[in-house]
């Protein structure tokens, strides 16, 4: 598998300048390993956290906070093995300061462990599994995007804010999975009438539907990102059951993508995230504006999680004058005061270094223009801390 340095969409010829600069000062470039999932049905969320990520990049003429910076960018093909030897090799042959990009939870207990013995930073754009929260933290290890139990248990509360006393509830069967199943029921506190594990990448969900069917709950609730939820969500209508047994999800669920894949079989699915295309400050209109002109496509929530990655690592460079590993103590201390516009809004981390949300209801709508958005309608938690802080004894 070849590596490569990662030139951003339309602005190759600035972020070429950014990298030729580093090259010929290495002393003064920081190496970033970006280890993502490019291919198989979920490759569009590897995809969209290195745009996002390498966004920013470019929007600095290849630096990240004014120091030069290069991006090494590999496919991990969802499998752990692949995703331990890319690590090694980064580490290894490449020296990379910082290692980013994971997207799948049974990826990050391979990547993370190598990554922080060697004493490097591991800043995660997506991956959040509970252990990493709690007894497994790591004074080096950082979460952007989420614990993976809080954008469901945000769902859980949302679908008990609509009205549901009980649900049938289904993941895949990994870790962000039975993350998912546990956050969701943390904060439904409903009858759960059904509760299945899937396979990973599975395409076929006949025989879970069936069950449900059967069980016939008020609500489903399911974990199901990329292409999982867009052969789950055909089917599911296919079967006639959208509009006997709603769907309340969280957003990798119920992205962008997913939308467009299957067009208005998505309208009025009730979802829930951290954030959205139509949230109101300057740092999210500049990300969306900069995605679409630089990609010529609409974001999902992982561009907006690699972009804020790329950000807080911006503004820890430029705290440190881009030392890393070299003063790892100030690097630290910069990443933990997140002094950057999240496009989010406000960004804090907890003590477990993971981050506290405002967490928002939508529902999926048409627009002006005729085309499916994510409408947000609401505020469904404030301030959401996760489950395992308390675990966690740096």
């Amino acid at each position: 598998m070849k590596m490569r340095t990662w030139m951003a969409g339309l602005a190759v010829a600035a972020l070429t300048a950014g990298v030729a600069f580093g090259s010929a000062q290495a002393a003064d470039t920081v190496k970033i390993g970006m280890v993502t999932t490019l291919s198989t049905g979920a490759g569009y969320l590897g995809q969209d956290v290195r745009d996002g990520f390498m966004l920013a990049v470019t929007e600095e003429g290849g630096k990240l906070g004014g120091i030069p910076v290069e991006v090494l960018v590999e496919d991990d093909g969802r499998k752990p093995g692949t995703g331990k030897q890319i690590t090694e090799r980064f580490l290894k042959r490449d020296k990379v300061e910082i290692v980013t990009g994971v997207i799948f939870s049974n990826i990050s207990p391979v990547v993370a462990p190598l990554t922080l013995k060697a004493g490097a930073f591991y800043i995660s754009p997506n991956s959040g599994p509970s252990n990493f929260a709690g007894k497994q933290c790591d004074k080096n290890y950082f979460a952007v995007a989420w614990q993976n139990d809080t954008l469901h248990e945000a769902a859980g509360q949302n679908a008990k804010n609509l009205g549901y006393t009980e649900a049938f509830i289904l993941a895949p069967n990994y870790q962000a999975g039975k993350d998912a199943l546990t956050g969701f029921k943390r904060y439904f506190k409903g009858k759960i009438v059904g509760e299945v594990y899937t396979k990973l990448g599975q395409t076929d969900y006949a025989a879970e539907i069936a069950k449900i069917r059967d069980a016939n709950p008020q609500m489903v609730f399911h974990f199901l990102p990329g292409g999982m939820g867009i052969n789950f969500l055909k089917q599911y209508v296919q079967a006639g059951l959208k509009d006997k047994i709603p769907l309340v999800l969280a957003a990798p669920s119920m992205d962008y993508k997913i939308m467009n894949a299957v067009g208005d079989m998505a309208l009025g699915i009730h979802n829930s995230s951290h954030w959205n295309h139509d949230l109101d400050n300057p740092a999210n209109k500049a990300f969306l504006a900069g995605f679409e002109k630089a990609y010529g496509r609409v974001p999902t929530v992982y561009a907006s999680q690699g972009y804020d990655t790329a950000k807080l690592i911006a503004s820890a460079l430029a705290a440190t004058g881009g030392k890393v590993m070299a003063d790892p103590d100030a690097f630290r201390a910069a990443l933990e005061k997140a002094d950057f516009a999240s496009v989010r809004g406000p960004f804090k981390f907890g003590a477990n270094h993971h981050p506290i949300h405002r967490w928002y209801s939508r529902v999926v709508e048409k627009g002006a223009d005729g085309k499916l958005v994510n409408k947000t309608t609401g505020v469904i938690m404030e301030d959401h801390q996760d489950a395992y802080v308390g675990e966690c004894k740096m």
